[in-house]
């Protein structure tokens, strides 16, 4: 549970304390919970085969790296913001994945607030710069977190003064006007990759069922459920979690490195393996996701780096986004993963 005293109107910016580390959550992951997700939103084979998982890299059947996002993201609704003012997140700065989240783990979190302020425009929004981390049943951490979260102020005249910097982010650049060369897609391997190439992910129509669905099951907030709260709320509207866009993207983004796969295989070839991801950053939901949007997802290369505990892989780095049928990028990601390179083959 919360440790920490809940104030009887909810927890506001002026009740987080600067430096304190609060626990928070509990939820025991099934087998049947990591192959689930899996199959609809990363259907990779270390989440799906068990025999697959024990001859790769991680040795075992393991949960998505965002199934893990999405279960901190439920620990914290149901454990923190509920008891809080929450009013949504606009990304997650980085996220790290230490170890894997195993069938039968008995996980926790624990946060801790940085940086808080009022927002000059908005004095009644409060930006928070937290810090968390996801334990398992041993207490290793297993994944970590540094993101900005939006809570409410209860006094914003006395809330005004900022506690903490704000460093300005670089301007977005539309990955679709400024479109880079096209991608070999005739094989996989880390030397066959280029910075610069782009390449296009396909498009997905969030329905209202499914974000609904996905809300229920790991991001509970009113705003995501409910059509009065929604329209009460800074989005307007019922619109999808930010992690459901997030986990629509990873699976766009799997199952088009498969179709390259599958192609070498049918030509005699073997592909490279890829994988695992030491985790992202940049995460930025930049607008909302509503029910019948269609967003198009693209991603680029932009950085090529040698992985030195790993010399048979590389790591490769992405800029991804995704835009809805008016043109407004919606979602942004700078992905990293390690590609197997061509010269480890024996």
């Amino acid at each position: 549970m919360l440790d920490m005293a809940v104030p009887a109107d909810r927890i506001h910016v002026e009740d987080l304390e600067i430096g304190r580390q609060v626990a928070f959550g509990s939820l025991e992951v099934s087998k049947d919970d990591i192959v689930t997700y899996a199959r609809a939103f990363d259907p990779q084979p270390i989440h799906l085969d068990e025999e697959a998982a024990k001859r790769s890299i991680v040795g075992g059947l393991c949960a998505s790296g965002f199934h893990s996002c999405a279960l901190m993201m439920r620990m914290l609704a149901d454990d923190v913001l509920a008891n809080g003012t929450s009013l949504g997140a606009p990304g997650v700065d980085e996220v790290k994945w230490m170890k894997p989240v195993r069938p039968s783990d008995r996980l926790t979190g624990r946060f801790t607030c940085l940086e808080k302020r009022a927002l000059a425009s908005r004095p009644h929004v409060g930006l928070v710069r937290m810090k968390g981390d996801m334990l398992n049943q041993t207490g290793d951490v297993v994944m970590s977190w540094e993101w900005p979260q939006l809570i409410g102020v209860r006094h914003p005249a006395a809330a005004s003064t900022p506690s903490g910097g704000n460093p300005a982010r670089a301007a977005l650049v539309s990955l679709w006007d400024t479109p880079g060369p096209a991608p070999d897609l005739s094989t996989n391997y880390f030397e066959d990759r280029h910075v610069g190439e782009t390449y296009s992910l396909g498009s997905h129509t969030f329905d209202r069922e499914d974000v609904i669905d996905f809300a229920r099951r790991f991001d509970p907030q009113p705003f995501h459920l409910d059509d009065a709260a929604a329209a009460a709320s800074l989005f307007g509207r019922l619109s999808a979690s930010g992690w459901h866009t997030t986990s629509i993207w990873i699976r766009q983004f799997v199952l088009w490195r498969q179709a390259i796969e599958r192609d070498m295989r049918e030509r005699g070839l073997r592909p490279a393996e890829y994988g695992p991801s030491p985790g992202f950053r940049n995460l930025r939901w930049l607008n909302p996701v509503y029910p019948g949007d269609t967003i198009e997802f693209r991603g680029r290369i932009d950085t090529m780096l040698d992985w030195r505990s790993r010399p048979d892989r590389g790591l490769i780095e992405t800029e991804n986004q995704g835009r809805n049928q008016n043109g407004q990028i919606v979602f942004a990601i700078r992905g990293r993963i390690l590609a197997q390179r061509r010269s480890s083959i024996v």
